[in-house]
């Protein structure tokens, strides 16, 4: 019974599209995620000084807080917008496909 309902669902051509859906979607915002910390560490790397500097005159908070701390919540903004999706259209295609391969 598991086999053929596997099957059933491997060949359901709605099962590849969420697939491929899922696969570009999670794919997108990894290489978003990937480029801005690659982008932070090259900043780190051949500008430091920038990332050194003082927000304002006597502040000793310097410009790379906010922007370690931008980055992170990018992250989880990133994160938000993956499970969002994930949580509608995702799973509404999930439940047609359930339902399109019961017996």
């Amino acid at each position: 019974m598991n086999d053929l309902i596997y099957q059933r669902v491997v060949s359901n051509p709605r099962f590849r599209e969420l697939v491929q859906k899922r696969s570009r979607f999670a794919w997108l915002l990894s290489g978003i995620t990937l480029v801005l910390y690659v982008a932070f560490i090259l900043l780190i790397a051949f500008d430091p000084k920038w990332l050194g500097t003082p927000l304002y005159e006597g502040a000793t908070i310097t410009r790379g807080i906010p922007v370690g701390v931008g980055l992170i919540v990018i992250s989880f903004i990133l994160t938000g917008i993956y499970v969002i999706r994930a949580n509608s259209e995702f799973d509404q295609l999930t439940a047609d496909i359930i339902r399109e391969v019961q017996p």
